[in-house]
């Protein structure tokens, strides 16, 4: 079975350059504390088209298990969808902090305290696995 891999990590520049809107600047009177757009929310259709094709590599596996596949070539697909997965990860982490971390130091106070390290412990989640 071959895999697509995933495109790297990166994407383009718009949350650098600020493009993005303001974490959680509109979110409505009463919304949670991370509702409103986000720092992916200016590339949601490619992250959704990549998701759904991690689904698809994770299907392949269920396919694999199905037809008694051997066991090595089952473990080379999950060694893909796992790297897909923390590829993933990471430009959302990336994005995370260009988008609402920076936000957060225009800001200053106790939001930008806050933010470093909601984004510290996403980072140590992501170590873990």
């Amino acid at each position: 079975m071959t895999t697509t891999e995933a495109p790297p990590a990166g994407g383009d520049d718009a949350a650098a350059t600020g493009t993005a809107a303001a974490c959680h600047a509109e979110a409505p009177a009463g919304a949670g504390e991370h509702s409103g757009p986000h720092g992916y929310s200016h590339q949601k259709d490619q992250h959704l088209k990549r998701l759904r094709r991690i689904e698809g590599q994770i299907r392949g596996l269920q396919r694999m298990v199905e037809e008694d596949v051997y066991c090595i070539d089952i473990l080379t697909q999950v060694s893909a969808g796992t790297k897909a997965l923390q590829s993933f990860a990471l430009q959302l982490l990336q994005e995370h902090l260009r988008h609402c971390v920076a936000q957060a130091a225009v800001k200053g106070g106790d939001e930008i305290d806050a933010k470093v390290a909601e984004a510290s412990a996403a980072i140590a989640r992501l170590l873990r696995t």
